[in-house]
């Protein structure tokens, strides 16, 4: 047996060793560090579970799914921005707008669900499509670009219904978010394929390297050979476009247009993305991560609202949770680093 070979060779009592110190006190510490994030939800369950008994049922997991799956669409979206450094302030106006323009279709073509569909993913896409010209192309701030957009598109949106929501609509067009298949909402059914899809892209692919390339950083990924402007402007149409999905499920739920269907709904997908954790200087982020954040966020408004607390104090704790949550993510990436 070669020098070599035997300084590959792991001795029982070294083996041993190794076993001893993964579940050492800064072993366990390292992993609530890492899953700080997973261990507060279950925390957060619990404690409401033992609050109300109506929280733990299955049908209350079920809303969650369904109030979280319009969110999750947005989230997603959001995540491939933050991770190139950029923001989109814009998805809400966007599911607005799509929302309206679904309802309009529907209203122009009733028993067609397919015309929705596509109308308000255009409209999202268009819009996605602007702000990633103004950002990749013209160099336009992520913040000033998007914030405009946001703007336009509640304009639009009320411009659509001439100032007042769209109704009477066909019962047909409820089916696409009311409808469902092996007991899952078809709106949760396409999260979890959103999920899935965009995790395996961001793991997987060149892309998803070349997304946490240009947040990282943009000047070396440019010199490595990665067309940066072309990777801003995708992930603002595909954030544009998951906006516009998000737009069409909404308005379907409630079978009508609202032009401010969306209102408020951007901040609540970039705390979902801050709370899992992803830096606003891009770079670092995962899906997973926004998950998490995302059903942190939903599990609070369903318990808190089965609490019957005060709408105001729910803004209070989700706004004290957004700031903890970056505070605790700058503590462990210190002590990861350390």
């Amino acid at each position: 047996m070669t020098a070599s070979s035997t300084s590959e060779t792991i001795s029982p009592a070294a083996s041993i060793g190794t076993a001893k110190e993964r579940f050492t006190a800064a072993w366990f510490k390292a992993m609530a560090l890492r899953y700080s994030m997973f261990l507060v939800l279950l925390l957060v369950m619990c404690y409401f579970s033992y609050r109300s008994a109506r929280f733990g049922t299955v049908d209350n997991f079920q809303t969650i799914m369904v109030a979280a799956a319009p969110f999750a669409l947005i989230a997603l979206g959001q995540t491939l921005v933050i991770l190139t450094g950029g923001i989109d302030l814009s998805v809400g106006s966007v599911i607005a707008a799509s929302g309206m323009t679904a309802a309009w279709v529907a209203k122009e073509h009733p028993g067609s669900l397919l015309w929705p569909i596509v109308a308000a993913m255009l409209v999202g896409l268009l819009a996605g499509t602007v702000n990633g010209v103004l950002v990749s192309r013209l160099n336009v701030p992520p913040f000033i670009a998007t914030l405009g957009m946001l703007t336009a598109g509640s304009g639009v949106a009320y411009v659509i219904g001439g100032g007042a929501p769209i109704s009477g609509l066909s019962s047909d067009f409820g089916r696409i978010a009311n409808s469902g298949f092996l007991g899952l909402k078809v709106p949760v059914i396409v999260m979890i394929v959103g999920i899935v899809v965009l995790a395996l892209v961001m793991r997987r692919t060149a892309y998803g390297l070349r997304v946490y390339a240009v947040g990282g950083n943009r000047a070396a990924s440019e010199i490595a050979g990665v067309n940066a402007r072309n990777v801003l402007f995708s992930v603002y149409a595909v954030s544009g476009m998951l906006a516009g999905l998000s737009g069409v499920m909404l308005a379907s739920r409630v079978i009508s247009g609202a032009p401010d269907l969306g209102r408020g709904y951007e901040l609540d997908a970039i705390a979902a993305v801050v709370i899992g954790g992803a830096s606003l200087m891009g770079g670092r982020g995962t899906v997973f991560g926004t998950v998490l954040g995302l059903f942190l966020i939903q599990t609070l408004n369903n318990g808190l609202d089965i609490l019957t607390v005060p709408a105001y104090w729910q803004n209070v704790i989700k706004g004290v949770l957004i700031v903890a949550a970056v505070a605790v993510d700058t503590w462990t990436a210190r002590h990861r680093t350390a």
